[in-house]
């Protein structure tokens, strides 16, 4: 598998590593990603390496509860333009969308489409193509999640890059809005891979042994040492992986007002308000993740462009 300039500029965004390095690690792997990924680390340049999702359309993520009855939702819709996304009329349209998802639970976006459009006698898809005349660009309505089970918090970051429902499970007369609320903050700071450790797949687990094991195995200190004692070792730093890359068990980044995990964290600030609160579940949306977005060699295009007027 042969791979470019862009796959070595990838790697080290998601790794942090040098661009020689990255080189070597694709050269070595064949082309592979992942293996890639794996290969540094197991040569001790890289910790694990960073989500996929770097390269990003734009649009919005917004999340909303519904005041009267505490179902929330959230819903990513995507358009061509950072300046489309930052204007009035598309964050409006993205703000509509989101009530027609908490009122009508729709199955997915195809039923979305044939729901009613706010204060409109006509559709979600009869809608669609005035909005997209009006503001001048293509618009898609790409994804959405909806928790009919109180108690649920919306987080919208930095005015929709991220979008964060989360949903808890409320004993006691108290209002658990804050601590839903940092729980957002903490997902949409960290975008941990799992929410905990008792959901971490076996194979996941299995790999990072793999990859500590091999990691001592290049280190000249350890690796004489007897494969049992480093497949102990490598046991041992599965709290590590835990750590970095659940939710619950992360150290809670507001360190201001609680010292230790978000499970932790979750725990006593419940106990502080005279009740107690649990995770349940959570959404985190970041715009444009996952989506490819085309790149505009813009000297190219200028130098096209005057081409074309000689």
């Amino acid at each position: 598998m042969a791979f470019t300039a862009q796959d070595v500029k990838t790697l080290r965004e998601m790794t942090n590593v040098g661009m020689m390095d990255c080189k070597k690690a694709l050269q070595a792997t064949d082309g592979d990603m992942e293996k890639a990924v794996d290969w540094l680390r197991e040569k001790g340049l890289a910790k694990a390496a960073k989500k996929a999702g770097r390269i990003a359309a734009e649009g919005m993520a917004y999340a909303r509860v519904c005041p009267k009855c505490g179902v929330g939702a959230v819903v990513e819709v995507n358009c061509e333009t950072d300046f489309c996304a930052k204007s009035e009329a598309f964050q409006q349209f993205v703000k509509d969308i989101c009530k027609v998802v908490l009122k009508n639970d729709p199955a997915d976006v195809e039923a979305l489409l044939q729901c009613q459009y706010p204060e409109r006698d006509l559709t979600v898809a009869e809608i669609l193509p005035e909005k997209v005349m009006s503001i001048g660009e293509n618009l898609q309505i790409r994804r959405f999640v909806r928790f009919a089970n109180p108690t649920n918090v919306a987080y919208v970051h930095a005015g929709g890059t991220h979008g964060v429902l989360v949903n808890l499970a409320v004993e006691g007369d108290i209002d658990a809005t804050e601590i839903g609320k940092n729980v957002a903050m903490q997902i949409a700071a960290m975008n941990p891979k799992y929410w905990d450790k008792s959901l971490v797949p076996q194979a996941d687990i299995d790999h990072e042994l793999e990859v500590q094991v091999a990691l001592m195995d290049n280190d000249p200190k350890m690796a004489a040492k007897p494969a049992a004692i480093k497949e102990k070792i490598a046991a041992g730093k599965i709290n590590a992986f835990y750590k970095e890359n659940c939710l619950l068990q992360q150290d809670f980044v507001r360190s201001d007002l609680f010292s230790g995990s978000v499970e932790g964290y979750i725990a006593d600030a419940a106990k502080k308000l005279g009740g107690s609160v649990k995770f349940v579940d959570a959404v985190h949306f970041i715009k444009g993740e996952g989506i490819e977005k085309k790149e505009e060699d813009f000297a190219a295009e200028v130098a096209a462009q005057m081409n074309m007027g000689k």
